[in-house]
């Protein structure tokens, strides 16, 4: 994983390598015949896939506006300050059902503390990826350097999901997911990164960081975010900064969010590379 550079607005990180490795035949949901135009896809991330995957930001730069910058992989909000600015932060969202095509892709869709201008990171959330033309879905959480690690749970898509990361003032953070839908609900608590500072707080839709690159994104439609808070605030009080999704190399948009008002706001997808 990268350094703190403090010459940057953001961290640039080091990918973990990846591979299209997913739960076993039993953790599939049974489904309808292929015959009908449906694939039966995985409902839990599978360690060995979780431990090749991670989410910190690649670097970014200024956007047309003065309140949103770009980033070749996070596409969302995020609340920024100094350190010890913000303690907690949750939001809600229901779990998009992706289209697959014959590309794999990946995405995720997540909170946490820290990320925006240091290489710390806690965060919590879930996943939804096309891998040989079936669609993928699961829940972990995270706290780097380390890879992400999975929650034994399943995951369906238009299930309603709540994530919630705390820092608890003692060096640990508490990471919740729960998913009404499916009736569970996952917490651990972790000491946090090296280095933590508190100092942002975001509500992200995801390129996931996969072979040590950004993947290409699945399409997700649009994802509904809501209930987004930090330090029990309405994250639009603290007027966060919007980050759109680009390609780095070409200037595409990838994904970008709407407008934020009391907690809620719509991210969609554009393009996948």
């Amino acid at each position: 994983m990268s350094q703190k550079t403090p010459a940057r607005m953001f961290a640039i990180a080091t990918g973990i390598a990846a591979a299209a490795v997913f739960a076993s035949p039993s953790a599939f949901a049974a489904g309808t015949s292929p015959m009908a135009g449906h694939h039966r896809h995985a409902v839990q991330i599978s360690a060995s896939l979780a431990h090749r995957e991670s989410h910190q930001l690649h670097v970014s730069q200024h956007g047309r506006r003065n309140d949103t910058v770009t980033s070749g992989n996070w596409s969302g909000y995020a609340a920024t300050g100094n350190s010890s600015s913000y303690t907690s932060v949750s939001s809600s969202w229901v779990q998009p059902q992706i289209t697959c095509g014959s590309q794999d892709t990946y995405s995720s869709y997540w909170v946490g503390l820290d990320g925006y201008n240091n290489s710390a990171l806690e965060q919590t959330g879930t996943e939804a990826d096309c891998i040989n033309g079936q669609a993928e879905y699961g829940a972990w959480w995270e706290v780097l350097p380390a890879a992400e690690t999975p929650w034994s749970d399943s995951v369906q898509p238009g299930d309603q999901l709540t994530a919630t990361v705390t820092d608890n003032g003692d060096g640990t953070f508490t990471m919740t997911l729960a998913d009404s839908t499916e009736n569970w609900s996952e917490t651990t608590t972790q000491n946090g990164s090296s280095g933590y500072q508190d100092s942002s707080a975001e509500v992200i839709a995801e390129a996931t960081d996969v072979n040590g690159s950004i993947a290409s994104l699945s399409d997700f439609g649009t994802v509904n975010f809501t209930g987004a808070e930090a330090n029990g605030n309405a994250l639009d009080s603290y007027s966060p900064t919007g980050i759109v999704m680009q390609n780095q190399s070409s200037g595409d948009t990838m994904a970008q969010p709407g407008s934020i008002s009391d907690g809620s706001f719509a991210d969609t997808w554009e393009n996948a590379n």
